[in-house]
């Protein structure tokens, strides 16, 4: 189990790096002083190894989401946690790993469609109706039609059609539909509360 850690991990850095397409297996094995026969006693190829990264990584958002949660005081400060912790997350994210995700491995970029729609569709939908009950989300949204819409502008963030990366900061693009979101949901308390946590001083 440590040694398969080890593999991701080591997977994890290259790609970060360089992307997914343009690293090889010789390459990982290089990276951790390591034989190739002894990658491939864990994973078939670098597909797998792909798969089981973002399998790794979703557990990790999802555990890390829950901290959020239950560390925050209310709906306003969770959206503001949760901000902090995609920048982080973005900062880490080399854009060309999401676009090799979506072209060369489409199992692995399913899992995160799925994480997406089961998971964070539901924080969300949760999300919105504790802060309606707190009295800082408006009551006249409708959650469902919201919880994905902001998982669909997510995604529009990571479209390179539409916003492609020699233009557009992909961190910027998600902070920026971010913020609008928060502020179009908020009732004028929302609003005065995420001015507060915003602006501290």
């Amino acid at each position: 189990m440590e040694q398969i850690e080890r593999i991701i991990r080591g997977g994890e850095e290259l790609f970060m790096q360089a992307g997914i397409k343009s690293v090889t297996m010789d390459d990982i094995a290089r990276h951790l002083g390591m034989s190739k026969k002894t990658i491939y006693q864990f994973f078939k190829d670098k597909n797998e190894l792909v798969i089981a990264l973002i399998k790794m990584k979703l557990q990790d958002d999802e555990c890390q989401m829950a901290e959020i949660i239950s560390g925050s005081g209310n709906v306003i400060e969770e959206m503001i946690n949760m901000m902090k912790c995609s920048e982080e997350m973005f900062a880490r994210i080399n854009p060309i790993v999401i676009h090799d995700l979506q072209k060369y491995h489409p199992e692995a970029w399913k899992q995160f469609q799925d994480f997406k729609m089961k998971v964070l569709v539901r924080t969300m939908e949760d999300l919105l109706e504790k802060g309606t009950r707190q009295g800082y989300i408006r009551p006249d949204i409708d959650i469902k039609i919201l919880a994905r819409m902001r998982m669909s502008q997510i995604e529009l963030g990571f479209n390179y059609n539409v916003f492609p990366v020699n233009e557009f900061n992909p961190w910027k693009v998600q902070q920026q539909m971010q913020e609008h979101f928060n502020y179009g949901i908020c009732t004028l308390e929302g609003y005065k509360l995420l001015e507060k946590y915003r602006h501290p001083n």
